[in-house]
């Protein structure tokens, strides 16, 4: 296989963008580097605030930002939700805007940057594996469950893009969380193995292959391998066959560009990517489920196949946005009002004070 496909199957994985022209969002200038419209600039008494924190997982130090609603602490107890962030983004992006979001509505939110990425700890960089990103939203309850304020018997969790089918795969297993919610779930190991779209099913082996070499060229202490760099001309990104590709590069290179997003990854990561799968297991989550997706998103197909596999729960919804492509559902408002107000409703539902005889 080229190193171009190799590239095009880690676009894909990463998430895209959005189409038509958005409005900059330059990190430069907030003092959290947030690189969103809208992100909060200074903490206030009576305002939704903001509070970097770092925390140790398995021996690696995790940046993580916590939202608190408008009036922290005086309410005392809080629901709480974990975000997890999309394939190559950090929490500095779309997931930063969704939590800050549901604090507005009233949780307590938290967003990490996955270990070995952005500004957490791990070498070498950019290891992207399932479990470790699996690991890392377990390693979130652990923190959040016990923030001052926070009620952990009413933990919801929220997953984007490729953040949206590990949180399936944490919720299948961690009772923890009493709901779960996924926007533009994108399933990594299915686009690392087959292409997106499943356009790569010729290619298996030779990348199985690729990934071998690469993983026994660290052992021996060589060069790390690193798939999914990308510094592609205007007309090569227009020529790109999907638009989670193209609107991909507008995102994250252009308007919501952040320093510690890349697309970048190790290639011996493929050895554990291309062998999972986010629905493998489904029938575990037994937790209500909502999935959002936008109805012109090239990536729906994920969402509608893990959803037809979520045969655990009879309280499950597919949500779809009228006209939204994959990353357009990342910062457009009108899309972006729209998943928050359904999130708002499912979380108000699912994740209310439990009575006596409910499930705690």
């Amino acid at each position: 296989m080229t190193r171009t496909l190799l590239r095009a199957t880690i676009l894909a994985a990463m998430t895209g963008l959005m189409a038509g022209n958005a409005a900059a969002a330059d990190y430069r200038l907030n003092p959290y580097s947030l690189a969103y419209e809208g992100a909060i600039s200074t903490n206030a008494a009576g305002q939704v605030n903001i509070y970097p924190v770092v925390y140790p997982l398995n021996g690696v130090e995790i940046a993580a930002n916590i939202y608190t609603p408008a009036g922290y602490p005086s309410a005392g107890s809080y629901p709480a939700v974990v975000v997890a962030h999309p394939n190559g983004g950090v929490k500095e992006q779309v997931a930063g805007l969704y939590a800050q979001r549901l604090a507005e509505q009233g949780y307590i939110a938290i967003t990490a940057d996955a270990a070995y990425q952005g500004g957490s700890g791990g070498t070498p960089r950019n290891v992207d594996k399932p479990a470790f990103r699996i690991e890392d939203i377990h390693g979130m309850a652990d923190f959040i469950s016990r923030y001052p304020g926070v009620d952990n018997a009413r933990l919801g969790l929220l997953g984007l893009c490729g953040g949206g089918g590990y949180s399936l795969a944490a919720a299948a297993t961690d009772k923890r969380f009493r709901a779960v919610a996924t926007i533009s779930m994108f399933n990594s190991g299915r686009v690392r193995r087959n292409g997106y779209a499943d356009s790569q099913l010729q290619t298996i082996q030779h990348r199985l292959r690729q990934a071998s070499d690469a993983r026994a060229q660290e052992a021996a202490r060589g060069e790390v391998l690193y798939s999914g760099d990308a510094n592609l001309s205007e007309e090569q990104i227009a020529s790109l066959p999907f638009d989670l590709y193209r609107q991909g590069y507008e995102y994250y290179w252009k308007t919501h560009a952040h320093p510690r997003s890349t697309f970048r990854y190790t290639t011996s990561s493929l050895m554990d990517l291309m062998r999972w799968d986010a629905t493998d297991q489904m029938a575990l989550v037994d937790q209500p489920l909502l999935m959002i997706a936008g109805t012109k998103a090239d990536s729906l197909y994920m969402s509608e196949d893990a959803f037809a596999k979520a045969t655990g729960t009879e309280d499950k919804e597919l949500f779809t946005l009228d006209g939204a492509t994959h990353i357009e559902t990342y910062w457009v408002p009108r899309y972006v009002n729209a998943a928050v107000s359904k999130l708002a409703t499912f979380y108000a539902r699912t994740l209310a004070p439990a009575t006596t005889g409910e499930r705690s």
